[in-house]
């Protein structure tokens, strides 16, 4: 007798989640017999957080606020950005950079021969801890913009972002961004079938998204439309930054979440069709 749907999920989940916790328990074994990366990354972190603030301060030059945010909202913004950069250095860089050796190399016909969901080996394989040091960076520099006040504010920004269901909607809106972001950087590594350079556009993307790191209503008006309905920066890290804030509303949750399925919707459609196209280097 055939298993019911819930059942069949159940037990999906769990193969699915023995198989990730194989995966990354052993390459973090592996990454962690070179302790000095750590520090070399922690450095680097740094660097790259000191030279934002810089810039920021610059922007923020004799003026009370940027694109009608204050200091403390462009520094959630920074934080929010500084947190994703971690993620795609612990997770997404290291693993879907291997797609293109994959298919360069013939080793993808080992991947699609797996009992497992071959986008999911793909983009879990390997998990890298250099990248936690930007998380915690990001996550210490909200935290503290969160919880000064603003001059002339009667209380924390966190005070009217954690209040209620307001503690819901930055969570569902970070782990929106979280998904988009994969998703754009799986669309472009699964080019590689196609285009063999792709690695070089994928590139271009992350250096791209450093548009986030300010909110998007300090552009000008052509990139505020560019960043919002094109290349959806304004989701990864402004629309987050406003619920933190308490200023995010259902509609661009919900506007949040259909951008996320939306883009992680059509990586899937786009790599169900690309292995159409495959051929290996023994065929």
């Amino acid at each position: 007798m055939a298993a019911s749907p819930p059942l069949r999920l159940a037990r999906d989940l769990r193969r699915h989640g023995r198989s990730l916790w194989r995966f990354w328990s052993t390459s973090l074994a592996s990454e962690l017999e070179y302790p000095l990366n750590a520090w070399i990354e922690l450095v680097a972190v740094l660097g790259n957080l000191a030279g934002s603030l810089f810039v920021l301060q610059l922007l923020f030059a004799g003026r009370p606020s940027l694109g009608g945010w204050s200091w403390n909202g462009a520094l959630v913004v920074l934080g929010l950005y500084t947190l994703l950069d971690g993620f795609t250095t612990c997770l997404l860089q290291p693993n879907l950079s291997r797609i293109v050796s994959h298919v360069q190399n013939g080793t993808l016909d080992y991947v699609l021969l797996k009992p497992i969901d071959s986008q999911f080996w793909l983009s879990t394989r390997t998990v890298s801890p250099w990248g936690l040091p930007a998380v915690l960076a990001g996550i210490a520099l909200i935290a503290w913009a969160l919880v000064h006040p603003e001059p002339g504010a009667a209380a924390p920004a966190a005070t009217a972002a954690f209040s209620g269901w307001g503690a819901l909607l930055p969570l569902v809106l970070l782990l929106s961004a979280a998904v988009i972001l994969y998703s754009l950087w799986f669309v472009l590594a699964a080019l590689s079938i196609w285009f063999v350079k792709v690695w070089n556009a994928t590139e271009v993307l992350r250096y791209t998204l450093v548009a986030g790191r300010y909110p998007v209503s300090a552009y000008p008006p052509a990139l505020r439309l560019l960043f919002t309905f094109v290349l959806p920066v304004a989701f990864l890290t402004t629309v987050p930054a406003e619920a933190l804030l308490g200023r995010g509303s259902v509609l661009w949750m919900g506007a949040s979440l259909l951008v996320a399925v939306l883009c992680f919707a059509g990586s899937r459609l786009l790599w169900r069709h690309a292995q159409r196209f495959y051929t290996s280097a023994s065929s």
